[in-house]
């Protein structure tokens, strides 16, 4: 029998069980919906492994919560719900925002480990709108279809916390996240992004009137020399205190090339003897439509490699609250640390030479 409206997705028998169920998702916050689609599974499934998506990131107003904080959360509010905690696993999973092989190569891995390479395994969801894509990305996995119907996302729970609608919080979610959102209002953590979200709106605000939804363009430079790479440590919003490469906005009447350059020297102090033009080894373009919580915003990036000898003396500007040259190992290590997708934009052109 095939799911309502996609021919590519198989629904189970009635009555069937399987020994492992697959939920992914982001649960930024859990709210009232993921408990009881979760709770709906659970009669399923032996074992429900939950997936907890944008894992390792920097903490935005869009992922406020690590995901240990997320898996702790999620534990607790099935806990109260009765459910037995040997019956729950869990998978931390990255985003790849440009390599969507290696999102679903992490998510099978993990899967995998949890399940020992049993193929007795269901994936839950629901077909709501382009954000599911993926429930038809498993085809080896039976597709599931929850009959939980809500209007609940994450994204109003989230808009509720950060703009003290507090009493619309508890009706939103589990009284164990309500808890631990409570908790959480009284951190350095929220304190930050409270602030951060406060700019945001009050940034897309100013837009707000123009005839037509902007576009902005930006040129970020990849500076290496002798396994490092050049990184400033961002002094203003959004992203305070987050490692990021140079760059900026394009301005009127340069090209994109000289305005990746220009940001390198004024961000880092690097002496404009270093020709970077001339030491330009690639480039591409970053546009995932998410990718910058400013608004929609395409960067344009490109890779100077200033080959091997001891690495330029820096001075961080203004708007740089340090600027450093960073191993190529800990710039790998560490996605959690770095500004939108600039761990990506890394990634990019490290590890394709």
């Amino acid at each position: 029998m095939t799911a309502p409206h996609d021919p590519a997705l198989t629904s189970p028998p009635v009555a069937r069980r399987w020994a492992y169920g697959v939920y992914i998702g982001r649960f930024q916050p859990p709210h009232q919906a993921h408990l009881l689609v979760m709770l709906e599974a659970l009669q399923h499934v032996g074992q429900l492994i939950v997936v907890i998506g944008s894992a390792r990131a920097a903490r935005n107003t869009k992922n406020p919560f690590t995901a240990a904080e997320r898996q702790a959360v999620i534990s607790e509010m099935l806990r109260d719900a009765g459910t037995a905690q040997e019956r729950l696993r869990f998978v931390q999973v990255r985003d790849h925002l440009y390599n969507e092989g290696l999102w679903l190569s992490e998510v099978q891995e993990g899967v995998a480990q949890q399940t020992r390479g049993s193929r007795d395994v269901a994936l839950i969801g629901h077909l709501k709108d382009e954000s599911s894509y993926y429930l038809r990305s498993f085809p080896a996995w039976t597709f599931l279809p929850t009959h939980v119907v809500s209007p609940l996302n994450a994204t109003d729970v989230r808009q509720a916390f950060f703009e003290d609608r507090l009493s619309e919080v508890a009706g939103m979610v589990p009284p164990a996240v309500h808890a631990f959102l409570a908790a959480f209002r009284e951190t350095p953590e929220y304190r930050d992004l409270r602030t951060e979200y406060d700019y945001l709106r009050e940034y897309r605000a100013a837009w707000a009137r123009a005839p037509f939804p902007p576009v902005f363009v930006t040129a970020d430079a990849a500076v290496t020399r002798s396994g490092h790479v050049l990184v400033v440590r961002r002094a203003g919003l959004p992203g305070r205190g987050q490692l990021a490469l140079p760059g900026g906005f394009l301005s009127p009447g340069e090209t994109l090339l000289h305005c990746a350059a220009r940001r390198a020297y004024s961000e880092t102090g690097l002496s404009e003897a270093v020709n970077l033009p001339a030491q330009r080894r690639a480039q591409a373009v970053f546009d995932a439509p998410g990718r910058s919580q400013r608004g929609r915003t395409v960067t344009h990036a490109f890779h100077f490699d200033l080959g091997t000898g001891p690495l330029p003396e820096l001075h961080a500007a203004a708007d740089a609250a340090e600027a450093r040259w960073l191993p190529f190992s800990e710039a790998l290590a560490h996605p959690e640390v770095f500004f939108e997708d600039h761990h990506a934009i890394i990634e990019h052109f490290l590890l394709r030479g």
